[in-house]
């Protein structure tokens, strides 16, 4: 099939991310210490933060192993798992580490463009 080992690629990276993304939840719902300082976020409580990482980390997760497995349905929550975390990314850009949010933004576009480019093969003309 075509596009077979980006989609794979894509699997595993969004596996990545939703690992991290479920780390992140439990580390603001335990109110550990890199959540701390003047810092705002999108969502004031940081017990809010962390059940919505901790949810959107299990949708990407979801997705990964699903779409690792070849089934449409990891298509579909892949393609919302990745756009989630894209729009994530973005409105943690005025944090600290504006760079690093810039990054997995354009991890993200590319997860959601490796699933995208997934299909069935090419035919030859006349075949």
């Amino acid at each position: 099939m075509r596009g077979t080992g980006r989609a794979l690629l894509a699997a595993t990276l969004l596996m990545i991310v939703g690992t991290l993304n479920v780390i992140y939840g439990i580390g603001a719902l335990d109110d550990a210490n890199i959540f701390v300082n003047d810092r705002r976020y999108i969502l004031t409580n940081l017990n809010t933060l962390g059940w919505v990482l901790i949810i959107l980390g299990v949708i990407q997760l979801g997705g990964g192993f699903s779409l690792m497995a070849g089934n449409t349905y990891g298509r579909v929550i892949g393609i919302i798992g990745g756009s989630l975390g894209a729009i994530g990314a973005l409105l943690s850009i005025g944090g600290n580490y504006p760079w690093w949010s810039l990054a997995i933004f354009f991890l993200c576009i590319y997860i959601v463009h490796g699933i995208f480019i997934y299909g069935e093969e090419e035919r030859a003309p006349g075949v």
